[in-house]
């Protein structure tokens, strides 16, 4: 009876006279271009002002971005419009992050005479701040998330470098924020793992986690990395991107630790999506005192 109602139902839908199924397509096509206009209008407004001289615009425009981004995760559709956007020069988000918020990071302006004696002025921009930073790869995980294609445009940036640099010059807030969003940079990119291995990431990584004195939620954050990561890239053959990240942690990180990490991040990998993220930090807890029983042993 139920497949019967659902037949008959279709049949109803499909006599539908031609101009209530033209107007019907017309109002959906209005809707759409509705939402694109709304879409690239925050686009537009956000990247403005995230490109402006002053910190205080950018961090403006940073958050109006963000929000922009959190509303468009919850639509498919508002989803889908964003990733057509980014086909335009003008509406990319990742470069604008890398030319302005993330720009210091990337490289020093280099001062000249003819700036010193005003023959040739130099555009001088505020530095950016640590919450001006954390907000600018808050965005850049955004994006590569909604948009596979910004991942390529933050390898263009050298994206992986960039923030391995803020792992290894700013404070806690950027650090967090930057594992989060280095971690979606490299998943599935084999350039930017390829970048993450020529700029020696896993040492990088391996020395945060190592730090007893240093914070434990970055410590606890690097734990996480290391197991997505090696459940990502497991079972690659040496000479591939990351083939040989696990003798690389067996022998930054001791072995016991390296086999936990191994361990657990294939187990992960079978769990419900709503049980990972307590799973993955209860692993990363045990990943931290295999370490401090390692370095306990070894002292003694």
């Amino acid at each position: 009876m139920y497949l019967l109602h659902q037949k008959m139902e279709s049949a109803a839908g499909s006599d539908l006279p031609p101009a209530a199924a033209a107007a019907g397509d017309l109002m959906a096509s209005l809707e759409r271009r509705r939402v694109y206009r709304e879409v690239t209008l925050s686009l537009r407004s956000g990247l403005r002002d995230a490109s402006a001289d002053f910190s205080f615009l950018r961090l403006r425009g940073l958050r109006n971005l963000l929000k922009s981004l959190s509303s468009l995760s919850l639509s498919d559709d508002a989803a889908r419009l964003f990733r057509r956007s980014q086909s335009l020069p003008q509406l990319q988000v990742v470069p604008v992050l890398f030319e302005n918020s993330l720009r210091q990071l990337k490289c020093e302006p280099m001062l000249k005479l003819d700036h010193i004696f005003g023959v040739e002025p130099m555009k001088i921009n505020s530095p950016a701040t640590d919450v001006e930073v954390a907000l600018a790869l808050r965005v850049l995980e955004g994006c590569c998330l909604l948009h596979r294609e910004s991942v390529v445009l933050a390898h263009q940036q050298k994206g992986v470098k960039v923030l391995l640099n803020v792992l290894s010059t700013r404070g806690m807030l950027e650090q967090g924020v930057c594992l989060d969003a280095l971690i979606s940079l490299m998943l599935d990119s084999l350039a930017n793992q390829m970048d993450f291995e020529a700029c020696h990431g896993i040492e990088k990584i391996a020395e945060l986690i190592k730090d007893e004195q240093g914070n434990e939620n970055i410590r606890l954050k690097c734990g996480e990395f290391l197991l997505l990561l090696v459940g990502h890239v497991n079972g690659r053959r040496e000479g591939a991107p990351l083939g040989t990240i696990y003798e690389d942690t067996r022998r930054l990180l001791g072995e016991k630790c390296a086999s936990l990490i191994w361990a657990a991040s294939r187990f992960g990998s079978t769990l419900d999506p709503s049980q990972r993220q307590s799973t993955l930090h209860i692993q990363a807890r045990r990943v931290l005192e295999s370490l401090e029983l390692n370095n306990l042993s070894t002292s003694s």
